[in-house]
């Protein structure tokens, strides 16, 4: 059975970002450039992950 939970961070900063990744960050819960969020592993966390993929580091 895979993890129940997702930590994500972010790595890299969200200004040169179009206003759709800006708010897919905002809705993983992360704001300032290397913080970090515990998730829950859902497909719909995991869609938001890919689209912003590039600017996060993930561990399950």
């Amino acid at each position: 059975m895979t993890a129940k939970t997702i930590t994500v961070k972010l790595k890299k900063s969200t200004i040169k970002c179009t206003e759709k990744q800006k708010a897919t960050v905002r809705g993983l819960g992360l704001r300032k450039t290397g913080s970090s969020k515990t998730l829950e592993n859902t497909s719909a966390v995991r869609g938001m992950i890919k689209k912003v993929i590039h600017l996060l580091d993930i561990q399950e």
